[in-house]
């Protein structure tokens, strides 16, 4: 093969690479960059006469990295991946204002999005683009503004601002207390009386979800040992919620994701405020900054400001709404 060291390469040859390695298979990268399969093969030709090394071991009914074709992959895929979310940043930047949020499924269903028309209503010239997700990202991704968190002190990242606490407490649907009211359905007048319910329990397995769980709140009240009616398990705290208000038992429920439930009568507390529980992870409004940013007020632009400075505010709300009284402003986290 011969070589040009001086030549650069062409910008669709290595995405036809990519895409090929990526897939161990030409086809599949044809059908993905809508080309034919010839095209493919003669871009990837031309490509290792250029590099003056063969990327594929080429077999009949698949082909594989060869070396060479490893070593250009481990560049080429992070730094493709760069360039589009360059690309995507600028794009966003020269259009509408728009914030992008990241938080995981239960707090945008239950907490966010209901909140959200008031934000629209005083900014209606900014988007939203929510991404719910259990997987914690990168503090560094460029196509991200905030990220609403949910973790202990000790593992928030640094310029984190506290939300508010976790509160646990016992939840049934108000239908279901309406009929242990007329003593059609087993009474449920003390924490012991869980023994003729369902539990709803999350279970999600992060060790953060056994600090909410039932065993711990059952043994906090010296009931260790107790065994309900029987048990459903489901993955998010927003199916738990769902499940409470349908009548299918009593959930471990967060309160601050469900005070608006409790004032509209929705669901009920069977007891009181008396089975209120602090646990220990907090919620944490995290600004992220671009590699190369300022940390602060002066590196958002307005509207990300405008809709942390909301979140804030409706923070406080639900701080007085559970009886957290913790400073926010006295409790960012810093390095």
């Amino acid at each position: 093969m011969h070589r040009l060291p001086n030549r650069p390469l062409a910008l669709d040859c290595l995405r036809t690479f990519e895409a090929a390695a990526r897939r161990l298979s030409f086809s599949a990268a044809a059908e993905e960059l809508h080309l034919t399969q010839p095209a493919i093969s003669r871009q990837i030709k031309g490509l290792e006469e250029a590099l003056g090394a063969q990327l594929f071991h080429r077999g009949t009914r698949r082909i594989e990295l060869t070396l060479a074709g490893q070593t250009l992959q481990r560049t080429v895929q992070p730094a493709l991946a760069r360039l589009d979310s360059c690309v995507r940043q600028i794009r966003l930047s020269h259009s509408r204002a728009m914030v992008s949020v990241t938080t995981f499924p239960s707090f945008a269903s239950l907490w966010l999005m209901p909140r959200l028309p008031d934000f629209e209503r005083a900014h209606p010239d900014a988007d939203l683009r929510i991404a719910a997700s259990d997987r914690l990202v990168e503090t560094e991704d460029v196509e991200l503004d905030v990220a609403l968190r949910h973790c202990s002190a000790d593992k928030v990242p640094a310029g984190a601002v506290r939300l508010f606490g976790e509160v646990l407490t016992p939840v049934v649907s108000a239908g279901l207390a309406d009929a242990i009211d007329r003593g059609h359905a087993p009474r449920l007048a003390q924490p012991a009386d869980l023994t003729e319910h369902t539990l709803l329990e999350m279970d999600d397995g992060h060790s953060p979800s056994t600090l909410l769980s039932w065993p711990r709140w059952l043994a906090g009240c010296g009931l260790a040992h107790l065994t309900p009616r029987r048990w459903i398990s489901v993955n998010y705290t927003h199916q738990q919620v769902q499940a409470a208000l349908a009548g299918q038992g009593v959930a471990l429920a967060r309160l601050a994701m469900v005070h608006d439930a409790l004032a509209r009568g929705d669901l009920v507390e069977p007891f009181g405020a008396g089975g209120r529980r602090w646990a220990e992870p907090c919620y944490w409004l995290v600004p992220l900054v671009p590699p190369g940013g300022r940390t602060g007020a002066a590196a958002q632009r307005p509207e990300v400001r405008a809709f942390s400075d909301w979140v804030l505010a409706q923070a406080a709300l639900t701080r007085a709404a559970i009886g957290d009284v913790a400073d926010p402003e006295t409790d960012a986290h810093a390095d």
